[in-house]
């Protein structure tokens, strides 16, 4: 894996699904760091530096609570990729780009429609087909809707409904996508040229990596009180997007690690790693970023809506209907990295924190302000990807995430496997094939997208998504197969 191998961190048991890693454990520590997993699952996270960066986390000026980590953790830049973490700005509270990662609101779609698996494993073919042909993929790909820097700076302060006012989506998409599709605070100003420029043709692309449109079908559920409420049920198909704010987010994280690089040594911030560069949330550097970082999220949910838009002019292409015919509505949209200012109670009171959410989702629990109204009864959707063989799942929020998490679960299986190790590990086989095996039509525009992705890299979700279930984080509401899947 990619950190070297594993270094030593002391765990503390607390239950068959949460362990300590104490405040004692070094001296720079400002709160114990909290990790989340049962004996399966810990056994993978100790092969990497994934927990010395939960402990490293947890030095930082401002922060509350614990240092988190969820069990789809692995090693990323600066906070683990499955890694949360809250910072009051009211006592020098930071906000790290660390914290965010290099992809700014990357996240999960799901689309629903009227369609069954019988309905479509005729057509499954030409649809995968006609899906690859119609949404753009691929490392750098630019894509059909090109947006000059006037409407490019709308979009990153108004988010994806300037999309959906020109006929891009239903205005229904935005209801129930997470914030509406929009962050307030973002400001284009803070968003350099080269990052304009990157972006320029990139809005309505998935991109490469682990980002991907799946079909899917539904076959197991676990909530059917909630699969109700959100129009699901089993041998249902549905359509899941993954991706973010591509080359515009990415140089946006570029251009605020340059702008904080100097500032740790400038207040006297000690840090044991340098890629955990920040600034105070108060200060002008802190500001700045995260007006860019808000205006790259706005981008990234402009992305995901202009693709849904994409997938329905496909499937309405196969199927000859309409996409209202289709019953393809969004279910809803979650971001998992991402930092936001909320309310959350911290020592017994109420405290405006910066959460850091990095491979890491929402779960608002029932009765949320924040949760949409027509889902408001069941508590937030939570769309976790497992991997391309074997299922992804939809949750729920739960109290316990606002108890334990900062209102947080898990965002997806997580990687057991670096992509040169599973490259290496798919020497001698077609994944493709063994996929077509499975039932499964896959397609990728890399030479080695589907390699570096295959199943056996990830982690096994359904591990994950109980953890979080047992912890009382999220709830499963039900099972989704994929059957057609599009890769970069």
């Amino acid at each position: 894996m990619p950190g070297g191998g594993p270094i030593h961190v002391e765990l503390e048991r607390i239950d068959h699904c949460r362990w300590r890693i104490p405040r004692a454990y070094r001296p720079d520590m400002r709160v114990d760091g909290l990790v989340y997993a049962d004996d399966v699952l810990i056994e993978a996270i100790r092969s990497d530096q994934s927990l010395v960066q939960v402990a490293n986390v947890a030095t930082l000026p401002g922060i509350v609570g614990h240092s988190l980590a969820m069990p789809d953790i692995h090693w990323g830049y600066g906070f683990c990729i499955g890694g949360v973490a809250a910072t009051d700005p009211d006592v020098g509270g930071v906000i790290s780009p660390g914290g965010v990662g290099y992809d700014i609101n990357c996240g999960v779609r799901l689309i629903r429609t009227d369609l069954t698996e019988a309905d479509v494993r005729p057509r499954l073919e030409t649809l995968v087909n006609t899906l690859f042909a119609t949404v753009p993929c691929g490392v750098g790909q630019g894509g059909r809707f090109k947006f000059k820097k006037p409407d490019l700076r709308r979009i990153l302060t108004s988010g994806s409904r300037w999309v959906v006012e020109r006929d891009l989506g239903d205005p229904e998409d935005v209801d129930v996508t997470e914030g509406g599709g929009r962050i307030d605070g973002a400001d284009a100003d803070a968003v350099s040229d080269r990052a304009l420029e990157r972006g320029e043709d990139q809005c309505g692309t998935l991109g490469s990596g682990n980002h991907f449109l799946e079909v899917q079908v539904i076959d197991e559920v676990f909530y059917p009180e909630a699969a109700t409420v959100l129009g699901l049920q089993r041998g249902q198909v549905t359509v899941m997007i993954h991706s973010g704010s591509r080359g515009l987010g990415y140089q946006v994280c570029e251009d605020a690690l340059k702008l904080l690089r100097g500032v740790p040594d400038r207040l006297g911030i000690r840090l044991p790693d340098r890629q955990l560069a920040c600034a105070p949330v108060h200060s002008s550097e802190g500001r700045q970023y995260l007006a860019a970082m808000r205006a790259a999220a706005n981008f990234a949910w402009t992305n995901r809506q202009i693709m849904t838009h994409l997938a329905r002019e496909a499937f309405s292409k196969v199927f000859e209907r309409s996409p209202n015919a289709l019953g393809m509505r969004l279910i809803y949209d979650v971001a998992h990295n991402i930092a936001k200012i909320e309310r959350h109670q911290v020592g017994g009171e109420l405290r405006d924190v910066c959460v850091h959410r990095k491979g890491a989702t929402r779960a608002f629990p029932p009765g949320h302000p924040e949760i949409p109204p027509a889902y408001r009864e069941i508590g937030q959707p939570v769309l976790i990807p497992g991997d391309m063989g074997r299922a992804s799942y939809v949750l729920v929020g739960q109290p316990g995430a606002m108890a334990q998490t900062f209102g947080s679960t898990c965002h997806g299986a997580g990687r057991r496997m670096s992509r040169s190790a599973a490259i290496k590990a798919a020497r001698g086989r077609s994944i493709q094939r063994e996929l077509a095996d499975r039932g499964i039509i896959a397609r990728a525009r890399g030479r080695t997208g589907l390699e570096e992705e295959q199943p056996d890299a990830y982690k096994d979700v359904n591990d994950v998504t109980r953890v979080v279930e047992e912890a009382g984080l999220s709830r499963r509401v039900c099972r989704l197969r994929p059957i057609g899947v599009i890769k970069g």
